[in-house]
């Protein structure tokens, strides 16, 4: 099907469908919506223009991802790959995704937010998730993540090599949502693989505010060692956690944690961690972005491995 069946069918211009395409703001809704079923009744993609280099990217507010430190991780190679690719950003917060059906742009980049219910009533351009799985099957919501659970085995087996018998796991987050669970189902997996007791109990989900409880918890199992991930400094608040209840690092106990760029090296002693591979995650989304305007993707999810930073802690 060419554009021009697509006009006919509803009942507008070439030029009319074209703009809608390249989602020009000056578009009325009902003719941008009516544009896009007749598309979608007619399995019609349209092909992106690769002039059109404007990038959104989308970025967390504090209290649906509160974890600064990670955010700035992601964004500063990311922004630094999209310049180099010679794409125009504009950065949007996610409490304010309306202001999209005023901006010309060729595609969405979002730190660990969901695409809007709307977006394919709405957009015919690709949406990119960061560091989240995506649930809904759609030919333009795509993710660029890291393997949760290769980090968690990766963590746990590191323990496993300092000598550690039986482990305890801290994961920030709520239960039951998002990466905090498939890091929860990894962590037992990488307990049962290490031979180390896998009881649910070692792998506990709770948000910072409750961490010190929790460590409580996992102390009273008579744990010596500790995988503390997730979330805005987990590593640094657990050390403190397990100061308060006098166990030394690493000598009554080893501590792995997820990586903070301006943290862990610097604490006391500084932490073993395991860290996303930034700058891969930042040239993987860019060329995933290049092939979707090119009409070369294929792969609606592209996963990168964890790696581990050897410091004192473990």
């Amino acid at each position: 099907m060419k554009i021009q069946e697509i006009a006919r069918l509803a009942g507008v211009s070439t030029a009319t469908v074209s703009r809608v395409f390249s989602h020009h703001p000056n578009i009325r809704r009902e003719v941008r919506e009516q544009v896009f079923a007749v598309a979608r009744a007619h399995n019609y993609r349209p092909r992106l223009s690769v002039r059109q280099k404007n990038v959104v990217i989308v970025s967390p507010y504090e209290q649906i991802y509160p974890a600064p430190e990670y955010v700035e991780m992601v964004t500063t190679p990311l922004i630094r790959e999209l310049a180099r690719n010679k794409f125009r950003i504009e950065i949007l917060p996610a409490d304010d995704l309306e202001r999209l059906s005023g901006i010309p742009f060729c595609g969405v980049i979002s730190i660990g937010i969901p695409a809007p219910d709307y977006w394919e009533e709405r957009f015919a351009m690709p949406y990119i998730v960061l560091d989240q799985r995506v649930e809904k099957r759609s030919c333009d919501i795509f993710s660029v993540r890291s393997d949760e659970e290769q980090g968690m085995d990766l963590a746990i087996s590191h323990l496993a090599s300092c000598g550690c018998r039986k482990v305890g796991v801290l994961i920030h987050g709520s239960p039951g949502v998002g990466n905090a669970e498939i890091r929860r189902r990894g962590a037992l997996n990488a307990l049962r693989r290490c031979g180390m007791p896998c009881e649910e109990s070692l792998v506990r989900v709770a948000t910072a505010d409750l961490f010190m409880e929790e460590t409580g918890k996992l102390l009273r199992r008579n744990i010596d060692g500790i995988f503390c991930c997730g979330g805005s400094n987990v590593g640094g608040i657990a050390a403190y956690c397990l100061e308060l209840f006098n166990k030394k690092i690493p000598t009554d106990i080893k501590l792995v944690s997820s990586e903070r760029t301006h943290i862990s090296r610097y604490c006391i002693p500084a932490q073993t961690t395991i860290s996303q591979d930034y700058k891969a995650i930042a040239e993987k989304t860019v060329e995933l972005l290049e092939n979707l305007l090119s009409g070369t993707q294929k792969a609606r999810e592209i996963i990168l491995p964890y790696h581990l930073i050897k410091r004192e802690s473990a």
